[in-house]
């Protein structure tokens, strides 16, 4: 049997009804993984030994039905959550060897509802970047055509779901990272609101825009997922003291008569005609199930882009300014003094652009351009916040393209910073509002994969997953995966 054709809820369904046990599923993934990523480059460590003695330990619980959850399912996770005794890297050389001394919140949940973590996944340098070709690692490969990236920062985790070397995998986004690697492999993937999962443990690139989510084959398997990983945490101030979601209660209801938000903003830009084409049947498919379509305006969507620009890097410069060579992490060699220890370890650790964010980012907090760049970018992302908010009244959800294209050729844009940031432009603004969103699959292009993006209102990824899982019933985009 071909365990990895099987969806992640068919395989939680053959393991309760043991028509195969963990221990073969999780095995069969190990093999793949040891077969076929050597063309990706998915995966930073590998946790063998680790993964099959948590599916022996849930082939036991289910022989004594006392099953968890998402019992004996395996499961990768992005190398930005720390997991206690095994090696969290972040993608860079500064903690390449970093060991955590305890494990985040996303990961103690999923293994407390008895998942089987198969390894770590690549991922550009502390999540920056759009093509995952900036992990101190290598770049990541697209598994739809290995000369194309797979998108970023969150490139490893969609690369191994894309190759079915795992079921499902956890990422994060930032200001897409989630969605747009999920579109360029044609994956569905899903950034809950922020607050709505802990950030406790998991690597800060920016505090107010970072949230924890999945990537997967469908809306329906997502769902599975994020209400394991949801739910408030005290260890997280950011959290936000709620249960855990039902996310699967609605899934299956019929969206007629509910409303979809066009943005004019979005719709007047300057897309390639495969792209409009692709959403165009997208919308004509939720028009048959009877979703009414209106065009919204967010006014002040220009703005995300440069908005996001300024926060981000003055963020990261805060939060990165802990890797300094003294307490963890990489750190130089014979230093002169504390100066020497200082500038050494940094430009020995930090790959190129996460040297090229922490500068723009303390430029933009240093004294006399705070007001001018950084306390500006904040009163401007609450406009963007407003627009959204005055959407809602009269919209369900919000549909755009995911990305400005399919895929792009690996190092097409590496020498172009701007043309890089260019590819979040659609998923930025979410992230500024702290938004749900999720991207599916939708069409193709050049035998390149094409998403939507779908965004919601504040707290209703249910409402999100439902429109989500209604496309894909009766389309079979998210089934079409590349032939490895």
């Amino acid at each position: 049997m071909d365990l990895h054709k099987l969806s992640l809820k068919e395989q939680l369904e053959g393991l309760k009804k043991s028509e195969f046990t963990s221990v073969e599923l999780t095995s069969h993934y190990l093999k793949r993984i040891s077969k076929h990523d050597e063309k990706f480059n998915s995966f930073i460590t590998v946790t063998e030994e680790n993964a099959l003695m948590q599916a022996k330990a849930a082939d036991e619980r289910y022989k004594k039905d006392k099953s968890l959850p998402l019992d004996g399912v395996p499961i990768a996770h992005k190398d930005i959550f720390c997991t206690k005794g095994v090696r969290t890297t972040c993608g860079s050389k500064m903690l390449s060897n970093f060991e955590a001394p305890y494990s985040s919140t996303v990961y103690t949940k999923l293994d407390e509802h008895g998942m089987v973590m198969l390894g770590k996944t690549n991922m550009d340098e502390f999540a920056m970047g759009s093509s995952n070709e900036t992990s101190y690692f290598g770049p990541v490969s697209n598994p739809w055509d290995t000369e194309y990236v797979p998108g970023g920062s969150s490139g490893g985790s969609a690369s191994c779901v894309s190759a079915e070397l795992a079921p499902i995998a956890t990422a994060t986004d930032t200001g897409g990272s989630i969605r747009q690697p999920a579109s360029l492999c044609g994956l569905t993937g899903i950034k809950p609101t922020y607050g709505r999962v802990s950030r406790y443990g998991m690597i800060a690139f920016a505090s107010s825009l970072d949230q924890g989510g999945v990537v997967a084959r469908s809306a329906e398997d997502a769902a599975l997922i994020l209400e394991g990983m949801s739910g408030h945490d005290p260890k997280d101030s950011t959290s936000l003291k709620l249960p855990s979601p039902d996310l699967t209660k609605n899934l299956k209801d019929s969206i007629q008569g509910m409303k979809i938000g066009l943005p004019k903003e979005f719709f007047e830009q300057d897309m390639p005609s495969y792209v409009e084409q692709s959403i165009q049947e997208a919308i004509e498919t939720y028009k048959s199930l009877g979703a009414e379509i209106v065009e919204v305006s967010l006014k002040n969507i220009n703005l995300s882009l440069p908005i996001y620009y300024i926060i981000a890097p003055a963020e990261c410069s805060a939060n990165l300014s802990r890797y300094d060579g003294v307490r963890y992490g990489y750190r130089c060699e014979d230093p002169k003094d504390i100066e020497d220890l200082y500038m050494r370890t940094r430009e020995e650790g930090f790959g190129a652009e996460v040297k090229r964010r922490i500068l723009i980012g303390t430029y933009a907090l240093s004294a006399g351009f705070y007001d001018a760049y950084y306390l500006k970018a904040q009163k401007c992302r609450q406009l963007v916040a407003n627009d959204f908010t005055n959407a809602f009244e009269s919209v369900d959800v919000i549909l755009s393209p995911t990305t400005p294209g399919t895929a792009f050729k690996a190092g097409e844009k590496s020498d172009d910073p701007t043309e890089m940031y260019l590819q979040d432009i659609f998923t930025i603004p979410a992230n500024l509002a702290g938004l749900p969103g999720i991207s599916i699959p939708c069409g193709e292009h050049g035998g390149l994969p094409l998403g939507m993006q779908l965004v919601g209102n504040s707290l209703q990824e249910d409402k999100l997953l439902q429109f989500a899982h209604s496309y894909q019933s009766n389309t079979d985009w998210h089934k079409k995966m590349p032939n490895i």
